[in-house]
């Protein structure tokens, strides 16, 4: 796999990550605060989330 390909690939798993986390955040908290929040701290929150539920 080339390296731009690497990248693109990173950056999809990364936007991901933060979309997941968004979703998650407002269906619990119904706060774009804590959405945002949790959208910069992305995949970190969704762990947090599967563990904690």
């Amino acid at each position: 796999m080339s390296t731009s390909a690497r990248v693109e690939v990173t950056r999809a798993g990364v936007s991901f990550g933060s979309a997941l986390a968004i979703a998650i955040s407002w269906s619990v908290h119904k706060s774009i605060l804590w959405a945002i929040f949790h959208g910069i701290l992305s995949w970190v929150y969704v762990v947090y989330y599967a563990f904690t539920r």
